[in-house]
């Protein structure tokens, strides 16, 4: 049985570019990086394993931005079998990751078809998560905040 906790990893570049990962049949919809809590795992180490297991990219630690947002809600009925009968809602922690440009990605197969860069509105369009756009529009948020005037 799968974990009721787990993490979304948003990745993007410092021109606000955002990696969408498009799950293989019969999910089929975009998404950032996402993946349950294994035993005795934080919450900081599965997003570093899930970033490695579903891109390639070995990174720090100190690289992960832990935004201390939890988003709660209802597991969909399509997914409910992998957790335990009592469960019905699911916690996922929020981090992000900047990646120069042009960081190659190398997607695992067993998750993944295909992938994008895109630009936020591209992003916010293409995603199907509520947790995933707001993510991307926090990261929009802050990243104008920080831009020189």
């Amino acid at each position: 049985m799968k974990r009721p906790v787990s993490v979304l990893v948003a990745i993007h570049t410092p021109a606000q570019r955002f990696l969408l990962l498009h799950r293989r049949p019969p999910a089929r919809f975009w998404q950032s990086v996402t993946g349950s809590l294994e035993a005795a795992e934080t919450p900081r180490d599965a997003a570093l394993r899930e970033v490695r297991e579903e891109t390639g990219l070995a990174v720090a630690a100190a690289d992960l931005i832990d935004w201390r947002l939890a988003n709660r809600y209802p597991i969909p009925p399509a997914w409910a079998a992998r957790y335990a009968p009592e469960v019905t809602h699911n916690t996922e922690h929020v981090f992000s990751l900047c990646v120069p440009e042009n960081t190659a990605v190398r997607l695992d197969p067993g998750e993944h078809d295909a992938l994008a860069w895109l630009p936020l509105d591209a992003a916010l369009a293409r995603t199907w998560s509520w947790t995933n756009r707001d993510i991307f529009h926090l990261l929009a948020r802050h990243s104008s905040a920080h831009q020189p005037s």
